[in-house]
């Protein structure tokens, strides 16, 4: 019984074998090229993922960007991808805050008689925070003559409520992805809506009682981003546990270093989107 089982395995190697051998040459070729491509197509992405962290690391943030936007297009399925994409956002960030010129993005402002940060900001739709930024400035001081770099890009705000996920964007770009708290039983409203005021370190009423900044009791955080429909807005926590959460009394909780990340960069009149 052994013997013809033997046999039989022994029949149908020998038949797979002669299969092979009859198969075309053309189709084996094929199969071991579409085989050494996929291994070479993963070594190959591999190796541009290498080069945009070099390039990241040395400096170089637009062909890093360059890099990483090119893996993100067209190997989605990189088992990096995840990675891929949280570097992507800091390199736009990197290049936010840099000095760089980008082309449609930036513009060199020479200093003239009358100018302040302030004045500077609201010509070209920006942040002060973000001009003394780029510009390495430790205070409001400016002299005349002076050339700073000045974003002139167009930032705006998506909230999607079911993912508890906010968007940087400029123009149809997404810049950055954060991950935000919105209002318990779906209280944060829906509709497009404008950043109006900024405060730092903001002060909040709380059924009238005030609540100072420096106080362990005050839910705003580091930032206040208010909304042009009074009482909501982007502020900070206190409880950056609860960060991915409907917990909120109807605003857009960050985490203080994210919010204080957005508030640098926002100017006021920046238009905010919020869905369910």
């Amino acid at each position: 019984m052994n013997n013809k089982k033997i046999m039989i395995a022994g029949g149908i190697g020998l038949f797979l074998l002669v299969v092979w051998i009859a198969w075309p040459k053309q189709k084996k070729g094929e199969t071991m090229a579409r085989t050494a491509e996929a291994l070479g197509g993963k070594g190959a992405v591999q190796q541009l993922y290498q080069q945009a962290a070099e390039a990241h690391q040395s400096g170089d943030l637009l062909k890093a960007k360059e890099s990483y936007e090119k893996i993100v297009a067209e190997n989605p399925d990189f088992d990096q991808i995840a990675s891929v994409q949280k570097e992507l956002e800091q390199v736009n960030m990197d290049i936010i805050f840099s000095n760089q010129e980008i082309a449609d993005r930036t513009v060199i402002h020479e200093i003239k008689a009358g100018d302040t940060l302030g004045k500077i900001a609201k010509q070209y739709n920006t942040a002060v925070e973000l001009i003394k930024r780029s510009n390495n400035l430790k205070s409001d001081t400016i002299r005349l003559g002076q050339k700073l770099r000045i974003w002139t890009g167009v930032f705006n705000i998506f909230v999607d409520k079911s993912q508890n996920i906010l968007f940087l964007k400029e123009g149809d770009e997404v810049v950055k992805v954060y991950n935000v708290s919105t209002g318990s039983q779906n209280s944060t409203p829906v509709g497009q809506f404008k950043i109006m005021s900024k405060l730092p370190d903001p002060v909040w009423f709380n059924r009238g009682v005030v609540v100072p900044p420096e106080s362990p009791d005050n839910v705003l955080g580091s930032r206040w981003l208010g909304f042009d429909m009074p009482g909501y807005g982007i502020h900070g926590t206190i409880e950056s546990e609860t960060i991915g959460q409907q917990v909120t009394a109807g605003c857009v909780r960050m985490r203080n270093e994210d919010v204080e990340e957005l508030y640098s960069i926002l100017p006021v009149g920046t238009s905010v989107v919020i869905v369910n």
